[in-house]
């Protein structure tokens, strides 16, 4: 299959075509499963299901594809990075509601908006993981905000550090005073960085 055709496959997705959306789905599918599943290591296996979160972060994908949703979404350079960051999410999303279910049963938890970043460590680290884990996922955390850094853009790691602990596109933009368009672009080139990442 060449770059060319998940390009076409793209264009027939936002049009609404549900052929591309099959091959696009046979052709990441377990990719998205198999990061679904390195990010819910540690997690409840009884809640934390990899192949949910991969179906979730598929759905989600095609349906903002179709409303216009990914304007930087051009070709199979941009597609995995995007599809990368939806399932992250994903899975961060399950952690905290398997947390909050098994902190409160069930019942809505605020948000603290002083919450620091460390939080979501401590999500993800949530079901007695082992040190060696431990330090694998603040190391893998440590390099990946590196990697941004050296891009000498201080915003793409706020960014990436509010998008990790849960706030949308909107709430970034009001956070940090600019546009929801620049900070799409921005979690664009935040996604493009991390993918050339060998140990993502």
């Amino acid at each position: 299959m060449s770059d060319s055709s998940v390009t076409e496959w793209i264009q027939q997705l936002r049009a609404g075509d549900s052929v591309a959306a099959q091959r696009l789905w046979e052709r990441y599918f377990q990719q998205m499963v198999t990061l679904a599943r390195r990010r819910l290591e540690g997690a409840a296996k009884a809640v934390a299901d990899e192949e949910d979160v991969a179906l979730s972060a598929f759905r989600s994908f095609c349906l903002g594809a179709r409303d216009g949703r990914f304007p930087q979404l051009l070709d199979s350079d941009s597609l995995w990075p995007l599809l990368m960051v939806i399932t992250a999410n994903k899975s961060v999303d399950l952690i905290r509601k398997n947390n909050r279910l098994r902190r409160g049963g069930g019942a809505k938890v605020r948000r603290d908006s002083s919450d620091s970043t460390s939080s979501l460590l401590n999500e993800l680290l949530g079901k007695e993981p082992t040190p060696e884990f431990a330090a694998e996922l603040s190391d893998q955390l440590q390099r990946l905000l590196n990697k941004l850094r050296s891009k000498g853009d201080d915003e793409l790691v706020r960014i990436a550090l509010l998008r990790m602990d849960g706030y949308s596109h909107r709430e970034i933009a009001d956070k940090i005073g600019c546009s929801v368009r620049s900070v799409d672009r921005k979690m664009i080139v935040i996604a493009q960085v991390w993918e050339k990442d060998e140990d993502l």
